[in-house]
């Protein structure tokens, strides 16, 4: 049977059938708790009330710079100006609590990790409860001139859903919670968010670092700030994750380069955010961060697997990975530092990520001293990696001689590594003492204390001759290129490290299809033609009766979900009636059909006998008519999208069909010069005449 692609369903199906053929019953509500009390909730209570607040400051603000404006009374304009103070001087120390509570990185940390370097984590974006009943009714009713009490339990499904997704749980149930509502925008911008007609919705969001409140009328902003949050939870779910096993270091690098993997898909996506952590520079800046604490776990793991038996190749791949990592965080520096971004990020995190900058350097010179300093013999293959290990050629410059096994000049090379990680450390733990939040940090106080304890003791124990005097001395010191060159065995400080690694990361996208939802609005048809961009006429009642079977309505219809009218015959009961070509039937006697097969709406009429009831409504768009090739384009820009439901292609696709054909039938099954027998298929293009 030719027919079009249909996603309808047989009328003599039963309901539990019909509803089986949609996607299993999730509750959407799952992964939220707003009972919890967990330190990262009572955290994240903190942090709304205190943007709660910080808004209550900007609107009083925002009326006495008005009124001061406005006035032209002096003794009143005194009085505002010193309100005005006050009201900048609360505004002040607010933000400065918002910034204490997102230094707060450690509450986000596995619990046993004391001892592990602390990462930093993001705040969830707070926002409003919105009440969506009225808007949501009176487009229904007067849009598609349905029964907007119908939909009282999908319009309150939808604001259930969006009051959960506020206080999700940070694991992935919190995260697929938020998916799944972020898909469920989806249908609901279609169905109600029209682009020349505004609701009054307006959807507002905290800036997650600074409490400042944006509003706007779109969807798009709501879906921004909804991927926020998830890329939010990963950092939070990476930072929480047990970094003293392989398994939970995995966990944390899937999580970091989920939550960068988000952070590009909302820069690549969305545009002209009015937020501040939205825009583009601060994106970009959390991007890097969380790809810097994703190759963090991964050196982290290097280390842990190679503890009992570290070689020296190992020492020196992990002191270039970690001089890769000091570079990394460099980089991420330079971005925070920048004005548009060092001001509304926290001190604390600018102080960590120079800690961690200067730290991992100082490691990357101490697994290159214990690479040297160990008694092993050098294979030919290790010496060609200590080759490759500086950032120039050393090989031209020093004598082949330090290469030799326990070599004096070798040890003085690692002597020399020794020193700078010791001074490197040193000054971890100057900047350490320079930021307050920090100090107060017990598992980063750890950290750079057992990392220094480590380096001590390899210094302590190596032979205070007259050989590390040279290195502090030396006799004949010569600089080129700024590098340092090793004259007579003679060096002042190591060449710096080349960074490299063996881990190409690469960002984890959103993935939408995993979390699939139904349509909450799917009563009201298939939405790639029944949306809000879409304009049809009301639906009109149309009654015809034939005096006997054989005489026919004079109507030929074509398509699936919905059935079109294809073809009016001339001076038939359909054209008096009122029937027009291209009409869609959505309703059949009292049964809804928008959703119905081709097949399914045959035997609808037929069970009619010789009196049909039909509602139909007429497109208003005339661009429907207009061709095959621009009806195709129209369908393929409403039906591109994230994929959630093959309902929406599907329909789309037979939408296009309704129209890439001709409007009348290259042939007709009911001439009157033609014979039913004549005919193999009756439902092909059938006609009622």
């Amino acid at each position: 049977m030719n027919k079009f692609c249909t996603f309808g369903r047989s009328d003599n199906k039963s309901k539990d059938t019909q509803s089986a053929l949609l996607l299993p019953d999730i509750s959407l509500s799952q992964g939220s708790d707003p009972r919890i009390a967990t330190c990262r909730a009572k955290l994240q209570n903190k942090r709304s009330k205190l943007n709660q607040e910080i808004n209550k400051e900007l609107r009083l603000r925002a009326g006495a710079e008005n009124l001061f404006k406005a006035t032209t009374n002096k003794k009143l304009k005194e009085t505002v100006a010193l309100e005005l103070s006050f009201v900048n001087s609360n505004l002040q120390l607010l933000k400065e609590q918002l910034a204490e509570l997102n230094s707060s990185v450690e509450i986000y940390q596995h619990e046993n990790t004391k001892d592990v370097m602390p990462m930093i984590p993001l705040g969830l974006k707070e926002t409003k409860e919105i009440d969506f009943r009225d808007s949501f009714k009176d487009f229904i009713l007067e849009h598609y001139s349905e029964n907007a009490d119908q939909y009282e339990d999908a319009i309150a499904d939808f604001m259930d859903t969006r009051q959960a997704m506020r206080t999700p749980l940070r694991d992935n149930s919190g995260v697929g919670l938020l998916s799944r509502y972020y898909n469920q925008l989806y249908y609901v911008e279609r169905r109600f968010f029209s682009p020349n007609r505004s609701l009054g919705i307006y959807f507002e969001w905290f800036d997650s670092l600074t409490g400042v409140p944006s509003c706007q009328r779109t969807v798009a902003f709501e879906k921004t700030c909804v991927l926020f949050n998830i890329a939010a939870l990963y950092t939070q779910i990476g930072a929480r994750q047990d970094r003293l096993t392989a398994k939970g270091l995995d966990a944390a690098v899937d999580s970091f380069l989920r939550a960068a993997g988000t952070f590009r898909y909302i820069n690549e996506n969305f545009t002209n955010a009015p937020s501040m952590d939205l825009r583009t520079d601060m994106l970009e800046m959390l991007i890097q961060l969380m790809l810097a604490q994703a190759r963090e776990c991964l050196l982290e793991k290097l280390d842990l697997q190679s503890t009992e038996n570290r070689s020296i190749d190992v020492c020196f791949d992990l002191a270039q990975e970690a001089t890769q990592l000091s570079e990394c965080y460099n980089n991420v520096y330079k971005l925070i530092t920048t004005p548009s971004v060092k001001d509304y990020v926290p001190y604390s995190w600018l102080a960590l990520i120079q800690v961690k900058k200067e730290f991992y350097s100082a490691m990357a010179h101490f697994y290159a001293a214990k690479g040297l300093l160990q008694k092993n013999e050098m294979t030919s293959a290790t010496i060609q990696t200590l080759e490759f290990l500086y950032t120039v050629n050393i090989a031209a410059q020093v004598d082949n001689k330090i290469w030799e096994n326990n070599s004096e000049k070798r040890k003085l090379l690692g002597k020399a590594h020794v020193r700078e990680a010791l001074i490197l450390h040193e000054e971890c733990q100057r900047l350490h003492r320079m930021c307050r939040e920090l100090k107060g940090k017990q598992a980063l106080i750890n950290v750079l204390r057992s990392a220094h304890i480590n380096v001590l003791q390899i210094y302590t124990t190596i032979d205070y001759d007259d050989n590390f005097r040279e290195v502090l001395e030396p006799l004949k010191i010569q600089r080129k290129y700024n590098m340092i060159v090793i004259i007579y065995g003679y060096m002042l400080e190591p060449l710096k490290i080349q960074p490299s690694t063996k881990f190409q990361l690469s960002l984890t996208p959103p993935d939408f299809t995993i979390h699939k939802v139904n349509d909450l609005f799917r009563a009201l048809g298939p939405v790639a033609i029944f949306s809000a961009k879409r304009y049809w006429t009301a639906p009109r009642l149309i009654q015809l009766h034939r005096g006997k079977q054989s005489e026919g309505f004079g109507f030929s219809v074509r398509g699936d979900a919905p059935v079109i009218i294809a073809f009016v015959e001339a001076n038939s009961l359909a054209e008096h009636g009122g029937i027009k070509e291209g009409d869609f039937i959505v309703a059949i006697g009292d049964k809804d059909v928008k959703w119905s097969c081709h097949e399914d709406v045959v035997t609808l009429i037929k069970k009619f006998g010789n009196t049909l009831n039909m509602k139909l409504v007429t497109p208003m768009d005339v661009d429907c008519f207009k061709g095959e090739k621009s009806m195709k384009e129209t369908i393929s820009t409403h039906s591109s999208s994230s994929g959630i439901s093959s309902e929406i292609s599907g329909s789309a696709s037979s939408f296009a069909q309704h129209f890439s054909h001709n409007r009348r039938l290259p042939w007709n099954l009911f001439k009157r010069n033609m014979s039913y027998k004549n005919s193999k298929d009756m439902y092909n293009n059938v006609i009622f005449k």
